[in-house]
């Protein structure tokens, strides 16, 4: 359901992504005033209700699927770039994407001709990212990372069912949330996340604690 529910999320957030930068689009080229304070509108509608909402869903379900199963963040090449890409995304869709298509609505509003950049150009190279990162799923490639040959435990544990459970129902309460609040509301998926990290950390410890007992054993008793 967590894996479903991430291809579900992305395959929402590239569309909308897409969408906005198709609207966007149009409202650069108009010459028609009324039609380019309408299309911004729109495009902040898409950005605030649905593409930063299923944005944060589809990076924390990602997160939690590195931090819940054997996979990891950091022992396989494509899941690590697949994690520096999202982190990169989220920071430039809210420090950069984002306030600069309010401040294109503001443009727009005052009857005045706005930019094809950052919106048309950022929404274009975010749906290309996450098509790639889409690619990086099913092809899986590259192999190990050197921090899987040397540090940890050579496989790492599966989460119990609960923080599957809890991870789907904070993404299905964070939506229900984004959307009355009109604005991106990721407050259970922010809770749940720490709470996952925090135990793959205790985890990680005792595991990682256990075999440096089973390999310093023969080495006491010789």
């Amino acid at each position: 359901m967590l894996v479903w529910l991430h291809v579900l999320t992305s395959f929402v957030w590239m569309s909308q992504a897409l969408a906005l930068s198709t609207v966007v689009g149009a409202a650069v080229v108009t010459a028609d005033a009324d039609f380019r304070v309408a299309a911004m509108d729109v495009a902040v509608l898409l950005d605030n209700h649905l593409l930063a909402p299923f944005g944060n869903a589809s990076a924390f379900t990602g997160f939690v699927l590195a931090a819940a199963t054997p996979w990891g963040f950091f022992r396989h090449r494509w899941v690590l770039t697949k994690f520096v890409i999202t982190v990169v995304q989220l920071n430039v869709g809210i420090f950069v994407l984002s306030s600069g298509l309010h401040r294109a609505q503001q443009v727009a509003a005052a009857g005045q001709p706005i930019g094809w950049w950052p919106s048309v150009a950022g929404g274009a190279l975010m749906a290309s990212a996450i098509a790639f990162q889409g690619w990086l799923s099913l092809a899986k490639p590259w192999g190990k990372t050197q921090w899987a040959a040397t540090r940890g435990p050579k496989k790492l544990p599966t989460a119990t069912t609960v923080v599957f459970v809890s991870s789907v129902a904070a993404v299905a309460v964070d939506l229900v949330l984004s959307q009355l609040a009109g604005f991106p509301f990721p407050l259970v998926e922010l809770v749940v996340l720490i709470w996952v990290l925090t135990r793959r950390a205790l985890t990680l410890r005792r595991a990682t604690s256990g075999r440096s007992r089973e390999l310093a054993a023969p080495t006491a008793m010789s």
